[in-house]
Parts: structure tokens; sequence; C-alpha cells
């Protein structure tokens, strides 16, 4: 049985529901754990309650300047490092940068971006993960809906032909947005992901991203 995990999560102090509800929920679904990667503009001091609670951050910025800024100011504090992505200029030098661990939104919340073979290249090489956020498909409708499915669907075949690590998120901000891991897998069928490929999104790739981080953060005090 696969140990699932869901890599971006919003809880209090961004939301109203606090980090351990969300856990509660999430283990009733099928989940081993959580990150909750609230977006730094709303981040206080945050401590893991249970250690099946990884505690991330999710970067927002328009500019590469700041965002080389709060990487700088945020790496080795937190377990996870992500980038609220869309814009070309910020995906690229997210990208570029090994610090992080996860562009989220890589064409924006309704599908307005584009990412293309150089990014996802860029993606492969730091071992950055590509960010599947099934909100974006729940929540939309109509032309954004067809937009979407349609980004998704491009970022798919990229992912595929680079062998690119992708994961699938719910992007949640209350225990109201959490899906089970099934309809995780069912939403990404929508846009052509194989089964097997949603599973490894949900599990293997989160699990090893998590791995990743921890023994980044070792080598850094071994030298």
């Amino acid at each position: 049985m696969s140990n699932f995990f869901d890599l971006n999560v919003h809880a209090y102090p961004e939301t109203n529901t606090p980090a351990e509800e969300m856990l509660r929920v999430a283990r009733r679904y099928g989940y081993a754990g959580i990150a909750i990667t609230n977006h730094d503009d709303s981040v206080e001091e945050q401590q893991e309650t249970s250690p099946s609670i990884y505690m991330g951050i999710e970067i927002r910025t328009n500019s590469v300047s700041e965002l080389n800024r709060k990487l700088k100011q945020h790496s080795g504090k937190v377990p996870l490092l992500v980038v609220h992505g869309g814009d070309e200029k910020i995906n690229l030098a997210a990208l570029k940068d090994h610090r992080v661990d996860i562009l989220a939104h890589p064409c924006g919340e309704k599908g307005e971006g584009v990412l293309n073979h150089v990014l996802v290249r860029y993606a492969v090489e730091n071992g950055i993960a590509i960010e599947f956020n099934m909100s974006a498909l729940i929540y939309s409708r109509r032309g954004d809906r067809a937009r979407i499915l349609g980004r998704m669907r491009d970022n798919l075949h990229l992912v595929r032909k680079y062998k690119a690590m992708s994961i699938l998120t719910s992007n949640a901000r209350s225990i109201y947005d959490l899906r089970a891991p099934r309809e995780m897998i069912a939403l990404a069928s929508l846009f052509g992901m194989r089964r097997e490929e949603a599973v490894s999104a949900l599990s293997d790739i989160p699990l090893s991203i998590l791995e990743q981080r921890w023994n980044k953060e070792k080598e850094v005090e071994i030298l």
C-alpha cells in the first residue's frame, strides 16, 4: 500500500484551520502526511506538532531580486521550499535555483502562463518538482477550466519527455478542500495522467522530495 502525501496545504495562520485538523482529515482520507506551505507573507513562527506534518513555505513574488532575497532568507530554515510560479521570469529563476523543492502553479492559477522545455530541463537538472494543482480544476469554470486542462496536458507531455518529477496537490485551504488520493488520481486522468503516474506523484515522488531536503540539510551541516 502506498504512503500518500499532499505537499501543498494551507492552514492557520494563513487560514482559519489548524494544521492538526488538516492532518486529522487527511489521515482519514488515507494520507501518511501533509506539508503546510503557507505563503511567506502570512507566515509566523511555526513548529511541527506532529511527525506527519512538514512545515514548508510558499514564496510569492513578482520580482526575481525579491525571490532571491526570500530564498536566501528561508533556505535551510524550513524542510520544504515552494515557489508560487506562473510568471515566466519567476518560473525561470525558481527552476534554476537548487534550493527550491517545488514549483507551484507553474502556469498561474488560471492557466494563463506557459511552461516550456527550457524550464523543465532546469527542473530536472536541479531536482525540482512540477506541481499539478487539483484545486485549479475543481474550482475553475468553463473557459478557465478548458485552458487549465490544456496547460496541464502540455505540462504532462514535457514532464514525460524530460523525466521530470511531478506531484499532485490539493492546495487545500480548509478541510473541505482536501481530496482523497483516489479522487486526486481520477482528476489527474482528465488531463491524461496514467494511474501509475498519479500514484507516484502522490507517494514516491513527494517522499523523495522530503528525503532529498533532509539529505541536503545534512550535507550543509557536514560542510
